[in-house]
């Protein structure tokens, strides 16, 4: 008799690997049952490091700015959604010694806060240093003795002539409307013949549309403190009227988003996205 030939075992007593066994080890694949999946603490822990960092580039580093005014008409319109660097002109910090650090200057476009209103972010230009001597004549800045050319700044058809705003500080502050009271009683501390001087760690701030903008004309310096950064370009533009910022009931909200969606294609301002904030 010729006995039954046994299959073949391993040292261990156990069949060798099947073929899927050995494609399924040589891709360095895991077996399904030694999987470890995700637990909802280890999920949780991942968008808070997110949220984490989010944060920290939108306090730190960058932040997004939306246009709600046409006081820098044309160089910024109502509705350009900005991205803001918060790190050149912030104050110069020991703990990030790489960092390039330097002091607003003539010319930046500058987001600071309001003085006396902490929590309202503005954007205007910076006109003034310390030091300065400022006069305004027919809507023509006179800085330190010489007469500025500002293209940027020029009339527009329905501008008038406005005697406070235009031949600034020779016009008493009583004769313009929304000046603040702090600022009427400060101005003439200020002024040295028929200039104002800058005093030290303050800015002068104008809007490039001179005759629509409330500035420091109207409301005083901005303090070193006060500047939050520069915008570095306009990511994204949608035709906004004017009004659009007073407009703060939920319903308003509402419809303007659902506005927003209807008209994104339509209402952007596809020329301007990207376009660099100088």
């Amino acid at each position: 008799m010729i006995a039954e030939k046994a299959a073949p075992t391993s040292a261990e007593g156990v069949s060798p690997e099947s073929n899927d066994d050995k494609r399924s080890d040589q891709k360095g694949e895991v077996p399904s049952q030694e999987r470890v999946e995700e637990t909802p603490l280890e999920a949780l822990a991942s968008i808070c490091s997110v949220l984490v960092i989010g944060l920290f580039i939108l306090t730190f580093l960058a932040q997004n700015f939306v246009i709600p005014s046409g006081s820098m008409e044309n160089t910024l319109l109502v509705g350009d959604h900005l991205l803001v660097d918060r790190i050149t002109l912030a104050p110069r910090a020991s703990w990030m010694p790489l960092v390039h650090y330097r002091e607003p200057k003539r010319g930046d476009i500058v987001v600071f806060l309001k003085p006396g209103e902490p929590d309202m972010f503005l954007v205007k230009r910076l006109v003034g240093i310390p030091g300065d001597h400022i006069h305004l004549r027919n809507g023509v800045v006179i800085l330190n003795g010489v007469a500025q050319n500002e293209p940027k700044a020029k009339l527009w058809p329905e501008d008038f002539y406005s005697p406070y705003i235009d031949d600034f500080p020779a016009v008493p502050t009583s004769e313009a409307n929304g000046v603040t009271a702090e600022w009427a009683v400060d101005l003439p501390t200020h002024i040295q013949g028929n200039d104002m001087v800058v005093p030290e760690g303050m800015f002068f701030m104008m809007g490039d549309h001179r005759h629509n903008s409330l500035d420091s004309r109207f409301w005083g310096f901005v303090p070193r403190a006060n500047i939050v950064g520069r915008p570095l370009f306009n990511y994204w533009s949608f035709k906004t009227p004017d009004s659009q910022m007073d407009r703060t009931g939920i319903f308003d909200r509402v419809a303007w988003m659902g506005h927003v969606a209807l008209h994104f294609i339509t209402d952007t301002r596809w020329s301007r996205t990207l376009n660099p904030v100088n």
